[in-house]
């Protein structure tokens, strides 16, 4: 079938959207969904996260322009259909832009503000829970990992003085 210079020019550049489209994308999910707390991270996966967390920024701000540019050249030769398409791609994109520029893993820890303490015979722990030890002064606290683990940050207070236990 024939294809005019035109239309032969127009596929490429729904080739090029799509591209700057996935990269953009993906700079901001493939590290939301290897940096996951509770769950297994292999060194290499987090390297990768990282590196792509690192770079995310610029990269997806250039990918989004690009978009943006292809798009405003699709959209005049486009379907009703496809126009959809373009438009919810570059809400997507848009979305992938802004939230790379946040740090979006902070909204998953909240701290403990009041926390209640329990006497070891109280206590209704698993006798092989891991816990975090602090023995300051007169004072002596320990912290359950698996709850250290979900807020990250406990503020207490040891024997008068105010402390912050991090894990």
């Amino acid at each position: 079938m024939y294809q005019s210079p035109y239309e032969r020019n127009l596929s490429w550049i729904w080739v090029a959207f799509t591209a700057c489209a996935f990269c953009a994308i993906a700079l901001f999910f493939v590290p939301a969904f290897v940096i996951q707390p509770f769950r297994h991270q292999t060194p290499r996966a987090l390297a990768l996260a990282m590196t792509l967390r690192q770079r995310a920024p610029l990269w997806t701000l250039v990918a989004a322009v690009l978009c943006f540019i292809f798009a405003f050249e699709l959209w005049r030769m486009a379907s009703r259909p496809r126009k959809y398409i373009l438009g919810a791609t570059l809400l997507v994109v848009v979305f992938s832009a802004v939230m790379v520029r946040l740090n979006y893993f902070e909204w998953m820890f909240h701290p403990l503000a009041n926390p209640q303490f329990l006497a070891q015979s109280e206590s209704k722990l698993d006798s092989k829970e891991m816990i975090l030890a602090v023995n300051f002064g007169g004072d002596a606290r320990a912290y359950p990992i698996s709850q250290m683990a979900y807020h990250h940050v406990l503020n207490d207070e040891l024997d008068g003085v105010p402390v912050a236990v991090t894990y």
